[in-house]
This record gives structure tokens, sequence and C-alpha cells, in this order.
């Protein structure tokens, strides 16, 4: 047994290196190589070290999360909100409105940082400047008025931009508005400017000149709504424009309205306004459509000359009336009356005095005289450009009414047919006639220049720009300096246009006790005229009264068109008398505008 333990001390066990050792590489046997050696497990000390590192950590983490965004969340969330990039807006200055002389009838003035209407934070607003207008009465149906940018309480930019509204200022608010910019602002928590980029340059509006002198449209606005305050009439309009270039010098409407009060939202003055009688929101010289009684006549002479019915010398008598027999009562003909006796009239004669004998004959013909007939009434008129827009550049325009067998069927329908007394009284602008003061000046103007029918316009040329870029072009106008005037012709010859011109002067210089305008024989200025009165009303209670014509008489430069509205029937003191002062007042204050 001892031997035996003995023998078992000196046995030894065989470790697994051992086991592939060869003759090939024990005598190089290295413990640190991969041949000679077996990796030990890892400890299970080192992965408990791991698993509390790691353990430690996911807590730092979690109690960070959880600190963040459920302890002080709505701390964090409002300092987020609160740094954040805003965007401006760069508000561009609209054009300026100059009148021919150069004055200034609406520009632009700095406005507070915070708008009384809005509540907006003054660190994040942007400031528009405010439409400012001249204290001339009689320019607001011209000009018009704007809306303001508008933000909500939010200081969100809901309107960015001026809109034009009416008058100029809706005509030409491509022109006039210009395009906006805006800059990249960011801001803190304590609302403090971080940084602020430049992101586009405002592009400021174009200036435009009228060809409105407003010192010319105010005293007519004065004049002629005095007159018409004192004889009882409800409104009226006038209207002033170059024979040659189709300019308007003035274009008055009265009563007007506040168009300052409008801009600014007053909203007292735009319900008194709108709910006024008067309706003084109306622009009478291009929306109001008028009877025009004798004012047409000058247009009928001058078509029966061409179409060959009469000769200029050819007398008409004029007793006072016309008589038509009645196929269905005899015992009672038809009566078309004069306002007066004149005697024998020619045509120059007939102008003067207007007679309405002489134009129901050579209308719808009497007593052997051919007339025009209702078909060449309807021709002529609308040569010279009635009941169709003129192509001014006003919003609201309206065309007017030639009356016609075609008209009077769509308005009274089929029981009652054309007859001819329809035809004489449009041969002296009553029965359906509706025309507008700008349709009015345009065609005497066409009378006056020789048969050209202009468009009217009210640009005079560009002038210098308010935009931030010094190279930007003004916009070309449709009558800038040295552009060919818009028209088209009439169809009659010079020579016959020649007569009524001379008819027209005529009512001004004739000694006849009967010439309607001779208190316009005035030294100083030479005008030609016309006049017409036109009964409205169911009962024809009331009455318009217009007055047309040109000036100088031997070289016509200006045709003006009047009109008042609705006076009690017989008021004497018509639209003539009250041109009368503005005609004085013209020679003494704008001699330019006289030779």
């Amino acid at each position: 047994m001892t031997w035996f333990r003995t023998r078992r001390k000196r046995t030894y066990e065989i470790a697994p290196d051992e086991i592939f050792l060869d003759s090939s590489n024990l005598p190089s046997h290295n413990e640190r190589q991969f041949e000679g050696r077996v990796d030990h497990p890892v400890s299970g000390r080192a992965i408990w070290s791991v698993g509390i590192a790691f353990f430690v950590l996911a807590s730092v983490f979690t109690a960070r999360a959880y600190s963040l965004q459920i302890s002080q969340g709505e701390n964090f969330t409002n300092i987020s909100r609160n740094n954040r990039l805003d965007k401006s807006l760069i508000f561009a200055m609209r054009g300026i409105i100059y009148d021919r002389t150069g004055r200034e009838l609406a520009w632009n003035e700095s406005a507070p940082s915070v708008r009384a209407d809005v509540a907006i934070d003054s660190a994040t607003s942007s400031v528009f400047a405010l439409r400012k207008y001249s204290s001339l009465p009689g320019l607001s149906h011209l000009i018009g008025f704007v809306r303001y940018p508008k933000a909500d309480a939010n200081g969100t930019w809901w309107r960015e931009d001026y809109a034009g509204i009416s008058g100029v200022e809706l005509s030409f608010d491509d022109v006039l508005k210009g395009t906006n910019g805006s800059t990249m602002r960011e801001t803190d928590a304590r609302a403090h400017v971080v940084r602020e980029n430049l992101v586009a340059l405002p592009q400021n509006g174009a200036d435009i000149k009228l060809s409105i002198d407003a010192g010319v449209q105010s005293e007519l606005y004065k004049m002629l709504s005095a007159h018409a305050a004192a004889n009882r009439f409800n409104g009226g309009a006038s209207v002033i424009m170059d024979v040659q270039t189709g300019e308007i010098l003035a274009l008055a409407s009265f009563p007007e309205y506040d168009h300052t009060a409008f801009t600014e939202g007053n909203a007292r003055a735009v319900r008194d306004a709108i709910n006024n009688p008067r309706t003084p929101m109306l622009n009478r010289a291009v929306a109001g459509a008028y009877t025009p009684g004798s004012i047409v006549k000058p247009i009928f002479a001058a078509a029966a000359l061409k179409e060959g019915i009469i000769s200029p010398d050819k007398q008409i008598l004029s007793t006072g009336a016309i008589k038509i027999p009645n196929p269905y009562d005899p015992e009672h003909p038809s009566v078309f009356r004069d306002w007066a006796v004149h005697g024998l009239v020619d045509m120059r004669t007939a102008l003067a005095v207007s007679s309405d004998e002489y134009f129901y004959t050579i209308g719808g013909g009497y007593a052997g005289q051919k007339g025009l007939g209702v078909n060449l009434l309807d021709q002529y008129a609308r040569a010279f450009g009635l009941s169709a827009p003129t192509g001014i550049a006003l919003v609201g325009e309206v065309s007017g009414v030639i009356p016609t067998p075609a008209w009077k069927e769509s308005v009274f329908g089929t029981d009652d047919p054309w007859r001819i007394g329809d035809t004489y009284h449009t041969a002296i602008g009553q029965y359906g006639f509706q025309i507008t003061p700008i349709q009015a000046v345009r065609y005497v103007s066409a009378i006056a220049n020789g048969g050209k029918l202009l468009t009217p316009q009210l640009l005079a040329r560009p002038v210098r720009s308010q935009t931030s870029d010094s190279n930007a072009k003004i916009p070309e106008t449709s009558n800038g300096a040295g552009s060919t005037p818009e028209y088209t012709e009439v169809g009659i010859p010079d020579e016959y246009l020649q007569v009524v011109r001379e008819g027209m002067r005529l009512a001004v210089t004739s000694t006849r006790k009967d010439a309607t305008v001779k208190f316009f024989n005035i030294g100083g200025i030479h005008i030609a005229a016309k006049t017409g009165t036109a009964q409205t009303g169911a009962k024809n209670e009331s009455m318009n009264s217009w007055s047309i014509g040109f000036w100088p008489s031997e070289n016509p430069r200006f045709a003006y068109a009047t009109v008042l509205e609705k006076a009690p029937a017989g008021t004497l003191a018509g639209a003539a008398p009250a041109m009368l002062p503005f005609f004085r007042w013209l020679m003494v204050h704008r001699p330019e505008y006289i030779y």
C-alpha cells in the first residue's frame, strides 16, 4: 500500500495545453502564443461591475428625463416656445399721387409702432405708413381711399397689403402698391433679439401724376355745389377734358364723402355716408346716368348733314308746336310742343335757340321734310360714344341708354309699339335716353376737335418713383409724355361739324331774345355752348339741368359737361348759370387754360 501510495504521488496530470505539444512546437513553446494557451472564462466580478455601472447610468438618465419632461416640463416648454424664429414684414411704401402741377394729392406718413385698434407686441410687429390726402374739397370721388394691412390680436398679419378700394387708388392699385419685403428675426425667452437677417428688400410703389389740376377741380366743385344748394338741386357733376389729348382737367361730383374717414375706418362716417339719401358715395361723373335733353341736338344736326336730308341754311318754321293726326281719334291729334315760338330757323339758329320743332322735324320727319328715323338716331348716337363706356380708368362707369324699338319692347312689352312720337322725343334727348357726364364731355370734344372720339385719360406722365431701388423703372402710362391719344373717328366730315360749332357759338353771341346762353358772352374767353333740361318724376315735378360746350370757340382746346340733378320743376338757375362764375374765376386764376 505504501508503495502504491508512493507510486501515485509520482504520477501527475497532463495539462490540456500539453496534449497539443509536439516536436514541432515544443522547443519554441510560448505560453502567450495562441497555439500554446487556453483563455480563462470572464470572472463574475467583471460582469457585476459592468452591470452596476450600466444601472447607475440608466438611473441618472431616467432621473434627468423625469426632471426635464415631468417636473420642469411646462417651464421648458415655454422657454422652447419663446426661443423662436419670426418672419417680420417690411411694408412697401405706397406711391404718391400728384396732380398735373406737382401738388401732392395722396402721400404717406409714418405710423406709431402699435396700432390703436390692434393689440400687437411692439417687439414683433411691423409698421406701415398711414395714407394721407389733400384737404382740398372735391377730390374724394376721384382719388378714392385704401384699406390698411390688418393683423390679429397675436400680431399675425392676415392682410399684408394696402388695398385700393375706389377712385384712382383702386384703378392704379397695381402701380401704387409695390411689393413688401421681410426679415427673419430670432428672439430668446426674454424677447431679446438674438439675430436678425434681411430676407427680401421691399419694392416701393411707383408715383403717378394725374392730368387733373386739383385747384381747378376744387373751385369747380365749390362753385357748383354752392349753386346747387342755393337752388335746391340734389347733386351734380362736371367734367373738363382736353379735346386734343383726352386728358381730364377736372372731374367733380357732389355731394362727396370723406375719403380720409373711410381710410381710417371711421364707422360713424361710413354709416352716415351710406345712409345719406343724397348718395354721396355715387361718383355722378361716371356712374350717374341722366336724361340729356337738348344737349344731344348737336349730334343729330351733324347726322342730318351727313345723311344729306337737309342743308344747314334751310329754314323750318317754329310755331310753338307740331301736330300729328291721331288715326284712332281724329279730333284729338298728338301735339308735340316747342319751349317757345322761334319763327323761321336754320340749323345754326336752331342750335342757338334750341328749337324742339326743328329737331322733331329732322329727327322723325314732318310736313314734307324727311327725318333721320329712329335707326339713324341710334346709329349716330352710338358713333359719338353714347350707350357705351368711355374707357376712363375709373371703376363703376355705366353705359347709359339710347331709346330704340327693341329697348321699348324689352321695357314695356309688345302691347305698345314704337310710334312717331317716340322718335320725336328721342331726337330732343327725352323719353328713355340716359347718358353720363363723362360721355357728354367726350362727344362734345369730338364735335370740337373735328370728329375724334377720344378715350378719357387720367394720367399725365410718369414721375420720380419712391422705390428703394434707384434703378427701378417707373411704369409707363397710357398717355405719358409724347404718346399718341387713343381715339376712334365718328365718321362725319369736319365741314359739317363746323356748322354745329358755329351754332353752339351763336347760342352765346346771338342777340336774339331766345338764345339760350347769352350770359356766357363775356370778355376774355370765347365759349361755344348748349343747354339741356329734362323733366323727371312721376308727375314731372322735378328737373335735371345740363350745360355743355368748349373753348376757345375758334380753336377748341377744352370741352366741358355739367349736370345738376333733381331740382323743383321750373327752376331757372340751372347748370349754365352755375358755370358762369367758374369761367370768371378761371380767367383770373388760371389764364393758361383760356387760350
